[in-house]
């Protein structure tokens, strides 16, 4: 599996009455394909897989593989409790996804041979490859990545802890394990703030929620990202993307909540999120716009 542009992590749109909203959702998803994303993540994070039921994932899965029609990869969620991992694989595969991103088991803190063991269980679900998801309580070690490379239905790893000195031994780790094939990517809240610094460990892959809001603004950081332009890459860095981190940092869970405001603001009518996590007040709304469109002024549009 290959995946050449920005990794698109679609939300899930829920209607008034708090159902999925299949329409909606597959004109999000197929809204963005002429911006070229190099794959679709949907009922992973940015979707609010922590929210939905087994039924609402193989839904959504369905709906994004109908929506993408063959045109990029797409890599659905599964993770939490054990069980629900094991049957979000199962009904992705049935829905036709090309692989899964394996998120963090629930609540609990296993030593690294629970974590290996974990994945192998979920990998061994379905005929899916999957990719590693480290972050929050799945802490892997450079040897338990080892080992899971080892494994050829393992075939990626996405970085969502941050810990800069740690992904480096996993990459060296990786790359001593032979395979010339294993996925390496980014995974951090708001990626591009931080894709600079994890081109240089060797990870030249991220995942990017602001491109579900806004493509065209993801598209011209990728853009200058890969062509050099390090000039208009740091104008929206700090024009976009730096006063995006700030705002999203002043409510937990607002990687999502605000990604879903910004489409509303858009027109598109995702619905609000789900508990746990809450919508942005007015005033947060406001700068939200404002910040919108300094990007898309950078951006060219």
């Amino acid at each position: 599996m290959k995946f050449d542009g920005v990794l698109f992590f679609p939300v899930t749109p829920f209607t008034p009455e708090g159902d999925v909203d299949v329409e909606i959702l597959k004109e999000h998803i197929t809204s963005r394909l002429p911006h070229s994303p190099g794959g679709v993540f949907p009922a992973c994070g940015t979707g609010e897989f922590h929210a939905l039921s087994i039924e609402e994932v193989r839904t959504v899965v369905a709906a994004a593989v109908e929506a993408v029609a063959g045109q990029v990869p797409v890599v659905a969620g599964a993770g939490g409790p054990l069980g629900h991992a094991l049957a979000a694989a199962r009904v992705a595969e049935e829905a036709g996804a090309d692989a899964l991103l394996v998120l963090p088991p629930y609540l609990v803190t296993g030593p690294a041979d629970g974590l290996v063991a974990y994945i192998e269980a979920v990998a061994a679900a379905s005929s899916l490859p999957v990719i590693v998801y480290h972050r929050g309580n799945a802490r892997y070690t450079a040897a338990s990545m080892a080992r899971l490379a080892a494994n050829p239905k393992v075939i990626g790893f996405k970085d969502g802890l941050g810990d800069v000195g740690l992904a480096q031994e996993i990459v060296s780790a990786i790359t001593a394990s032979g395979r010339e094939d294993f996925l390496l990517f980014n995974g951090l809240l708001t990626a591009e703030l931080t894709q600079g610094a994890y081109r240089g460990l060797g990870i030249p892959l991220y995942s990017s929620a602001a491109f579900a809001m806004a493509p065209e603004i993801a598209r011209a950081y990728y853009d200058a990202y890969i062509s050099g332009d390090e000039d208009r890459r740091h104008a929206l860095l700090e024009g976009f993307y730096a006063p995006l981190v700030r705002l999203r940092d002043q409510t937990p869970g607002f990687g999502v909540s605000l990604i879903k405001a910004g489409l509303r603001l858009g027109g598109l009518p995702v619905g609000p999120v789900r508990p746990p996590l809450v919508d942005p007040t007015e005033e947060q709304l406001v700068q939200l716009k404002a910040i919108l469109a300094k990007g898309y002024e950078l951006a060219g549009r």
